[in-house]
C-alpha cells in the first residue's frame, strides 16, 4: 500500500483529496501549519472514510521538521497543496507570497531528494495561462503574462519543477492546472471554509444565502459574454479530488513530466451560478452589479481532453450538484469548522 504525503492537506482541496485517496486504498500523511485551514477538517475526513490520517502540524518551509516527517514515514509520492492563494492579498503583500510559496516548493524538493522520493504532483492554476492565450486553454500553450503575484508564484513553481525534473531523470512531476473548484463533499461534513471575507464566488454566494454576508456584488455586467458577466470553468471539488487520485495512480507507474488541465471544459457565467444556486436550493441570494474588477478576464475555461487521454479522468458532476453541495455544507456549517 502506497503512502501519499499531502503538503497543505488540511485545506479545501487537500481534505477532499484525502477522502478520495483513502477510499482508493492509499495511506495518507498530512502536513499543514493551519494558516488557512483547520485540523478539524482532517478529523472529519476520518469520520467520512472510517480510516486514520497521520497528521503533522508544521510549516513546510521548516526543513529540519520536514526531514523528521520523511524519516518517520515511507513516502511514495507527494501532492503539493501548500501555499497562500488569495489573489488580492498577493497584490498587497507580494514579498510574503513569493517567500512562502516558492520556499515551500524548494523545501519539499530538497527533502524529497534527501530521502529518495521521486514523485510529486503540484496544484497549479489556470492563472499561468495569463491574459493573452485564447480560450479554451490547452496544455501546449506557453505560460503567459500573469496578472498578479499569486499567478506568478504558480508560474515560477512550474518552472522550478520542470528544471528539477530535467536535472534528475528519476524525478516524476505532474503539474495539475486547476480551473475554478467549488462545491463540497456530498455528506456536508467538509467544504470550503475561507478565513475572513471570501475571495471566491461560491463561498460568498453561500454566506449571503446563510445570512452571514448582506449582499453579493457581481463585478461587471458589460463583458462580451452571453449575459455580460464573466464566465469561468467551475469544477466540483470532488471531481477535482478524484483527478488527483488518477494522477497518483499514473505517476506511481510512469516516469513522466506532464502538465494536465483539471476542468470541465464548460464555462458558466457569474449570473448563471447565482441563478442556479437559487433554483436548486430554493433560496434567494441578494446581489447587485458593480463595476468591473481590475485583472478579471471575460472568459476562462479548459480544454480537458488530455486528462481523459492520459489519466482516464473526466468531470462527472454538473452545476446543480456544485450548487446543491455548496449549500448543504454552508447551511450545516454556518461558521465553517469553528462551530
Amino acid at each position: 500500500m502506497s503512502t501519499i504525503l499531502l503538503a497543505g492537506g488540511a485545506g479545501y482541496i487537500g481534505s477532499h483529496t484525502a477522502v478520495e485517496l483513502l477510499n482508493a486504498g492509499y495511506e495518507v500523511v498530512v502536513v499543514d501549519n493551519y494558516s488557512n485551514s483547520s485540523p478539524e477538517a482532517i478529523r472529519r475526513v476520518e469520520k467520512i472514510t472510517g480510516k486514520t490520517v497521520k497528521l503533522y502540524e508544521l510549516d513546510i518551509k521548516d526543513n529540519a521538521k520536514l526531514f523528521e516527517v520523511f524519516k518517520e514515514n515511507r513516502i511514495d509520492a507527494v501532492i503539493h497543496f501548500a501555499g497562500l492563494k488569495a489573489v488580492g492579498e498577493s497584490v498587497q503583500k507580494p514579498i510574503m507570497y513569493y517567500r512562502n510559496n516558492i520556499d515551500t516548493t524548494l523545501s519539499l524538493l530538497e527533502t524529497m531528494s534527501e530521502y529518495g522520493v521521486n514523485n510529486i504532483i503540484f496544484s497549479s492554476s489556470a492563472s499561468v495561462y495569463g491574459e493573452n492565450n485564447p480560450v479554451p486553454y490547452t496544455e501546449t500553450m506557453k505560460r503567459g503574462v500573469c496578472t498578479n503575484p499569486y499567478g506568478w508564484t504558480k508560474s515560477m513553481m512550474e518552472q522550478i519543477f520542470e528544471d528539477a525534473a530535467k536535472a534528475d531523470e528519476n524525478l516524476s512531476v505532474i503539474l495539475l492546472r486547476y480551473f475554478n473548484p467549488i462545491g463540497a463533499h456530498e455528506s456536508g461534513i467538509i467544504g470550503e471554509d475561507p478565513q475572513g471575507i471570501p475571495n471566491n464566488l461560491m463561498p460568498y454566494v453561500s454566506q449571503v444565502a446563510v445570512g452571514k454576508r448582506e449582499c453579493l456584488t457581481i463585478f461587471g455586467n458589460d463583458y462580451p459574454t452571453h449575459d455580460g458577466t464573466c464566465t469561468r470553468d467551475y469544477i466540483h471539488v470532488v471531481d477535482l479530488a478524484k483527478g488527483h487520485v488518477k494522477a497518483i495512480d499514473y505517476i506511481l507507474s510512469h516516469n513522466c513530466v506532464e502538465i494536465i488541465n483539471l476542468g470541465t471544459g464548460t464555462p458558466y457565467s457569474v449570473t448563471e451560478i447565482v441563478s442556479t444556486f437559487e433554483r436548486v436550493n430554493g433560496i434567494k441570494v441578494k446581489h447587485v452589479y458593480g463595476p468591473r474588477r481590475a485583472g478579471d478576464l471575460a472568459e476562462l475555461y479548459a480544454n480537458a481532453d488530455k486528462a481523459a487521454e492520459i489519466l482516464g479522468w473526466r468531470a462527472e458532476k454538473n452545476l446543480e450538484d456544485m450548487c446543491r453541495d455548496s449549500w448543504n455544507w454552508q447551511k450545516n456549517n454556518p461558521n465553517g469548522y469553528n462551530q
